[in-house]
């Protein structure tokens, strides 16, 4: 049984080849000038992203997924450890063994352990860090050694 009561209008001309070729070229055109814009963006987003007060700097390299040398001493990693990249995006830890990063950190009051780390970008890492009572000057005495 044929409930359907209504018939499409016939299309005089359909679409003809010529004209499926014409928007191929242009869909390709668009795709290939797209391309080489992405692949000229930075690592960083461009934003400044707001670290906690307690956060400190450092160099960090994960050793396996539940150690990590933090500025060349050996840490407990966390269980709910967050890595987030230059990006903001989350990390794990087993895609990073053995790669040292310089990095803000937080630990765990209570147990000590590496809490959350932020991979910083090269514009992060030469800004001082908010909080940081660090100074870091080029003077030296006779002796060779720098003042702080």
């Amino acid at each position: 049984m044929n409930r359907c009561l209504f018939v499409a209008p016939y299309s005089p001309r359909p679409p003809s080849r010529l004209r499926h070729l014409l928007f191929a070229a242009l869909a390709c055109g668009a795709l290939a000038t797209a391309l080489p814009a992405a692949a000229q963006t930075l690592p960083g987003l461009g934003l400044s992203r707001p670290f906690p007060d307690a956060a400190l700097r450092g160099t960090l390299t994960f050793t396996t997924t539940t150690q990590a040398q933090l500025n060349g001493k050996p840490i407990r990693v966390a269980p709910g450890m967050r890595l987030f990249s230059p990006q903001n995006t989350l990390i794990m830890t087993h895609s990073v063994l053995g790669k040292t990063f310089k990095v803000n950190y937080v630990l765990e009051v209570s147990t000590g352990m590496l809490h959350a780390a932020w991979i910083l970008t090269e514009g992060e890492a030469a800004k001082p860090l908010k909080g940081s009572d660090a100074v870091i000057t080029n003077i030296t005495t006779e002796s060779g050694s720098a003042l702080k």
